[in-house]
């Protein structure tokens, strides 16, 4: 059976992904790869693991042979908050690296490429409500524009080379597995953490701030579909719009108070706002829907449930 390997498999959609893939085609035929210290014990004990480095072509050229790669999943990046901190480093691994990668893919043979853009492609000149397929892409982070350009590149390596790379463009992801990681979208995961925690949060975006969201679970999936759509259904080279819900951060806090008895939030904007403001409220998603069947399962009551139950088992073991 081919087999896949999976560059950022620890971060907050690699960690789930990696094991959704171990699930579903077997825990060998998925290689889990990162460059920091160590893997959590559940990636460490499923399946083989690589340290890499998206700096490193050769190295991971080497990876790709041994393990004999069909399909790479290609989720090394700096978000977009820590990008503005240092966008530099932004540059150089969510471009540089995807270059590498796809360089390494299209060297060794790989068939089949997934690299995530996100709603970050997108800037103030943009369409806010039910943002199209195609329309201005003029971001102003760092991140937004290793996307766009991430994205041509995705495009022209396709047309150039005939590497089958697909994307989309996540909007904010909300998990109870892993912690906030520096995306302006983070406080949709830290309300909850801090709901549980202390059932107090300070938010670091306004109350009517209104931002496209999608619960982890409804992500990996999509991305799997995505994956396994047959090559004659992927209309869009470059990434497809990915929709789920929209909501404000009041009706987010209403909705956490209404599960956690006393929780309160304030709201405290900071830098990120100016950049939650540049995003659209809400995406249209339909050539997805139509090319591949996508359809999200998750609307914000089911989601907050949902994060509640397992974060109160996980932080209080109840």
């Amino acid at each position: 059976m081919a087999k896949a390997l999976v560059i950022g498999a620890v971060g907050q959609v690699g960690s789930e992904l990696t094991l959704a893939l171990r699930k579903k085609y077997g825990g060998n035929n998925v290689v889990a790869a990162t460059r920091k210290s160590e893997f959590p014990p559940e990636i460490a004990a499923s399946g083989p693991c690589e340290y890499l480095d998206v700096a490193d072509k050769a190295k991971m050229k080497l990876s790709m042979q041994r393990h004999g790669i069909d399909t790479i999943y290609q989720l090394a990046a700096l978000l977009s908050a820590t990008g503005e901190k240092n966008p530099d480093l932004a540059f150089e691994i969510n471009l540089l690296g995807l270059k590498n990668t796809l360089d390494a893919a299209r060297e060794s043979g790989v068939k089949r490429v997934f690299w995530p853009s996100s709603i970050a492609a997108f800037g103030p000149t943009t369409p806010r409500e039910n943002t199209p397929q195609r329309t201005v892409l003029e971001p102003s982070t760092m991140y937004g524009v290793t996307k766009v350009s991430g994205e041509l590149l995705c495009q022209y390596y396709f047309l150039r080379y005939g590497l089958d790379i697909r994307s989309v463009r996540y909007p904010g992801l909300v998990s109870w597995k892993a912690e906030p990681g520096g995306g302006t979208t983070d406080y949709s995961v830290a309300i909850f953490y801090e709901a549980i925690r202390n059932k107090t949060y300070k938010c670091f975006v306004g109350p009517d701030t209104v931002l496209p969201m999608m619960y982890m679970p409804d992500a990996i999936r999509g991305t799997i579909e995505l994956m396994e759509a047959p090559a004659e259904k992927i209309s869009v080279r470059t990434s497809y719009n990915l929709a789920a819900m929209s909501f404000s951060a009041r009706e987010l806090a209403e909705e956490v108070a209404r599960l956690v008895p006393d929780f309160s939030c304030t709201y405290e904007p900071d830098s990120r706002q100016k950049i939650a403001d540049s995003w659209p409220k809400s995406i249209d998603d339909s050539q997805a829907r139509r090319d591949w069947g996508w359809a999200s399962k998750y609307d914000l009551r089911k989601m907050s449930e949902d994060m509640v139950s397992n974060l109160r088992l996980k932080l209080l073991g109840k």
